[in-house]
């Protein structure tokens, strides 16, 4: 199948199967099922979830501005890193899609000068298509993670998140509680920390710099991922809610199904096509892709892997 267009520019094109691919079951439990080792909890309540602000997408569904209810849920300090990663596929013997499929979608940035041309995709075309790039060989089979241990694990899809998820006794996290979650307590600011990107010229999150995609002036450290602990925490002690990789959440993607939807714990749309997912990522730049705001939405099909999407998980407070 030819590589499509993305939905956004930052996030690469979808393989375009199912959400239930097939040969993927539940994984075995973990020794410690439904721990909250390593998560906070969130006493959820009201918050205003969207914006309503101009610099936005509006196709994108980020408004308008709505009050939504969450009940209490625990959330993971950092997105789920390789070692992580790593303990749950040497427990398991799980395989991701994307070495099943045998290839994923890595950033062109990342290739060496001498890597063989293969497929990109028309409308971002720095992303390219390389043949054994998976969550342990992030940039194709000449790369590894040894320095990456603490780094997001990558190249997993939505389908091996949830995996993920049920073999630790957690879940995804709704769009609302993520977005809840991100915004640490604060209100209708554009990032969790404020409105400032740099608050006293101070990185606070891992996002391009420079001018995309052909110069990272890697102002804030990190020309691509970060450790899941890089930069201060939110005011709820959660670390790189945006920047650093996309996170899956367990929502079907609909620009206008919030505007009828429920408020009371919102789990979206019943059926769709595309998965949300949110925060940015380190590809991000306000130029093309202003997406690593709280407020901001993207999505991609259930299976898609990348090199800038990973995921945390959540599991309910009672």
């Amino acid at each position: 199948m030819e590589p499509q267009a993305p939905s956004t520019c930052c996030v690469s094109a979808g393989r375009g199967r199912s959400a239930e691919a097939p040969g993927l079951t539940a994984a075995p439990s973990g020794p410690a099922l439904g721990s909250t080792e390593g998560m906070v909890l969130l006493p959820g309540g009201d918050f205003l979830m969207g914006t309503n602000s101009r610099e936005g997408y509006p196709d994108d569904g980020e408004g308008p501005v709505r009050k939504v209810g969450l009940k209490p849920f625990w959330i993971d300090a950092n997105v789920v890193s390789n070692r992580r990663f790593a303990a749950f596929v040497e427990a398991t013997g799980y395989v991701t899609e994307a070495e099943r499929f045998g290839w994923s979608f890595v950033f062109g940035g990342f290739l060496p000068n001498d890597f063989p041309p293969t497929r990109g995709v028309a409308a971002a075309p720095w992303w390219r298509q390389v043949h054994g790039a998976d969550w342990c060989h992030p940039e194709g089979r000449h790369s590894g993670i040894a320095e990456r241990m603490d780094h997001p694990v990558l190249h997993v899809s939505w389908n091996d998140a949830g995996a993920y998820c049920r073999w630790a006794g957690k879940r995804l996290p709704t769009e609302a509680e993520w977005e809840y979650a991100a915004r640490g307590g604060l209100e209708q600011q554009r990032f969790p920390w404020g409105d400032k990107l740099t608050p006293d010229g101070a990185h606070r999150m891992n996002v391009w710099q420079g001018k995309f995609p052909s110069d990272n002036s890697v102002e804030d450290g990190y020309a691509g991922t970060a450790p899941v602990d890089a930069f201060p925490a939110n005011g709820y002690g959660l670390y790189n809610m945006t920047g650093n990789v996309w996170e899956w959440c367990a929502d079907w993607f609909s620009p206008k199904f919030h505007l009828k939807g429920p408020r009371d714990n919102p789990i979206g749309p019943p059926s769709g096509e595309n998965k949300v997912t949110r925060g940015g990522s380190y590809l991000c730049h306000r130029s093309y892709c202003f997406r690593y705001r709280v407020a901001a939405r993207s999505s991609n099909t259930p299976d898609s892997s990348t090199g800038n999407i990973g995921f945390r998980c959540v599991r309910d407070a009672d």
